[in-house]
């Protein structure tokens, strides 16, 4: 209630108004009382202009996050396309039945050797890019740090031998299970190793650790003999870009892996540190939750083994229709698929023209770009979907959108396999006779 004084002067009020009577219940009179409020109302016309300037807020902080993993996956893509051709052609020479030369050889191992090393600086930006903007996905599951640790083994001794490195792992009585990420896990671990083989002397030592620091906490520690850190170093170990001075030094980097690591680590509820010694070397070492082990069912268990990709004698002739609109893609698969005499390969370069060559032909097989002229790859496979004459032929994405979300986003749509652009041969080749034995027998080899 506004309320006019003398002079004028109109004030906000909460007014409030009373009868009261006599012992007969006669009407004696009204007792009325106005307070001013203004300060109240005052108050409560600021708070709600703050809130609605904190629903702004968020409204414009989500529409940024998405911009930019909209940008992140744009990137991934146009960053991802030329390095496909790149590594997919070099791949192809590399194993060519006509040897190359040992100077072509030389010059293949280079283009190899700074393709992976490219596609691995790409990851890492958007691996922090992503982390960043905390649309990182984890799933946390027991895990066995013994299985882990055995297979990331297997992964860095060959980098280990090029250097003269002696790596020294753990003979595991116990396998150590703890509450993680297998993935991450196995991504921080190489991280840690790829350095401390990296950052070594000449015929140095890398030794491997698993210890139960406390009943909730197991530690992995890498061990290394190189230079060691100084104080001020170690201050800054976790930094964006910081490599510590070593930029004009010999070994290539960009600073951004430790600082990816840490941030998984400390995602998952572990910790990550380092110990170190100038002239000695250093210690760098993460803990994790630790866990029970899984209780795993003795039937229906994947098989591990390998793919074989091997053409059966007297196979009947498969058709694989890949729509793709980039001729350097395109020219590549065509490479690789003369490799198999009983696969017959049909191309279109869009969506709509894949449909159309997808109904008329009816392929064993169907490889999807995902990003092509009209309309996409996933709206494409929704269309085959649909259609009862092409709904049974498995579709399999290979695409340059390699963000977690996209590759989440294409198997929900339906994909029956999802491959991330630069294209590895052997995985390629393997998902492709899976996708061969899923079309002739209605499930792949090996379930």
């Amino acid at each position: 209630l506004t309320a006019c004084a003398r002079d004028g002067k109109e004030t906000v009020v909460s007014y409030n108004a009373t009868t009261f009577y006599d012992r007969d219940r006669k009407l004696q009179g009204v007792f009325a009382a106005a307070r001013d409020i203004t300060e109240l109302k005052r108050f409560e016309q600021t708070l709600q202009e703050t809130n609605v300037e904190m629903e702004n807020a968020k409204i414009a902080a989500e529409k940024a996050n998405l911009a930019k993993s909209d940008f992140l996956s744009s990137m991934s893509h146009e960053l991802r396309s030329p390095l496909n051709a790149i590594l997919g052609f070099a791949q192809l020479m590399e194993s060519d039945s006509t040897l190359p030369t040992p100077s072509q050889k030389e010059s293949i191992d280079q283009i190899l050797q700074a393709g992976w090393y490219l596609l691995e600086l790409i990851n890492e930006i958007l691996d922090l890019a992503v982390i960043e903007s905390g649309k990182v996905s984890l799933s946390r599951e027991p895990m066995s740090l013994a299985e882990v640790i055995i297979e990331c083994q297997g992964m860095i001794e060959p980098q280990a031998q090029k250097r003269g490195i002696h790596m020294d792992f753990p003979k595991f009585s116990d396998p150590y299970f703890v509450n993680a990420d297998r993935t991450r896990v196995k991504q921080i671990l190489i991280n840690l190793l790829s350095n401390a083989i990296k950052y070594n002397q000449t015929g140095g030592t890398v030794v491997v650790d698993c210890t139960a620091r406390s009943p909730d906490r197991i530690r992995i520690s890498v061990e290394d003999a190189g230079a060691g850190l100084a104080p001020e170093q170690m201050a800054q170990l976790f930094q964006p870009f910081n490599r510590l001075g070593q930029e004009t030094g010999g070994e290539e980097g960009t600073g951004i892996g430790l600082v990816v690591s840490k941030r998984l680590v400390e995602l998952m509820g572990g910790a990550i540190g380092v110990e170190s010694t100038v002239g000695v070397g250093s210690v760098f070492w993460i803990e994790l939750i630790s866990d029970i082990e899984p209780q795993l069912a003795v039937e229906g268990t994947e098989s591990t083994a390998p793919v074989q990709s091997q053409v059966r004698r007297g196979a009947q002739l498969r058709t694989l229709l890949y729509v793709e609109d980039n001729p350097a893609n395109l020219r590549l698969v065509e490479q690789l698929i003369e490799r198999r005499p009983d696969i017959r390969l049909l191309t279109a370069v869009n969506g709509n023209l894949g449909i159309e060559l997808a109904r008329d032909e009816q392929p064993d097989v169907i490889l999807m770009d995902i990003n092509l002229p009209g309309i996409s790859g996933i709206e494409a496979l929704k269309i085959l979907r649909a259609d009862p004459a092409t709904a049974h032929i498995p579709v399999v994405a290979i695409s340059a959108n390699a963000l977690p979300r996209d590759i989440a986003k294409g198997l929900e749509a339906g994909f029956f396999r999802y491959i991330t652009k630069p294209i590895k041969v052997n995985e390629f080749m393997d998902t492709l006779h899976v996708a061969l034995e899923f079309a002739e027998s209605g499930f792949p080899q090996g379930e």
